[in-house]
């Protein structure tokens, strides 16, 4: 349990709670009254990344037998719930709720954070994970990553 609140902290509450609040503090954000739509766009893209990080989370854990940290990584390749129709629908649930916070506070920056966030994880996943993957799980990943694309969900399941 400790490894597990270690990489939530480090990692999904840093990237959405710690970094933005920096953003806003540095960049002297001050709140504005958004739209209903850019509200309820920005809530319902809340809700549906908590719930792909709490999801995917519960599925490292109970069928990976690991976490989502790189230092406590999964002893099972996990390709059930989202994994059958995108190989990283975690950061796609914290790029959601980076999206929410810029539509619900109207907060250009933290978009912009969202956007950088993206792109450091196509950068990483490419040279370093996807390689720790292969080490780990070998022919099973290889044949995964065929069938399964990496960012945007595919409609047919593996």
């Amino acid at each position: 349990m400790k490894e597990w609140i270690k990489a939530i902290i480090i990692l999904p509450f840093n990237v959405t709670v710690v970094i933005s609040f920096f953003i806003l503090y540095f960049s002297r954000y001050s709140f504005s009254i958004v739209s209903k739509l850019q509200l309820a766009s920005g809530f319902i893209l809340l809700f549906i990344g908590l719930f792909m990080v709490i999801w995917t989370m519960v599925l490292f854990h109970k069928i990976g037998k690991g976490t989502l940290a790189p230092w406590a990584t999964t002893k099972h390749l996990v390709v059930e719930g989202p994994y059958k129709v995108v190989r990283n629908p975690m950061i796609l649930g914290v790029i959601a709720i980076l999206a929410s916070e810029a539509l619900i506070l109207g907060a250009v920056n933290i978009f912009y954070w969202a956007v950088l966030f993206f792109l450091i994880n196509c950068i990483y996943f490419k040279l370093f994970e996807e390689k720790q993957l292969v080490r780990n799980f070998g022919q099973e990943y290889l044949e995964y990553r065929k069938k399964v694309p990496m960012w945007l969900p595919k409609i047919k399941f593996w």
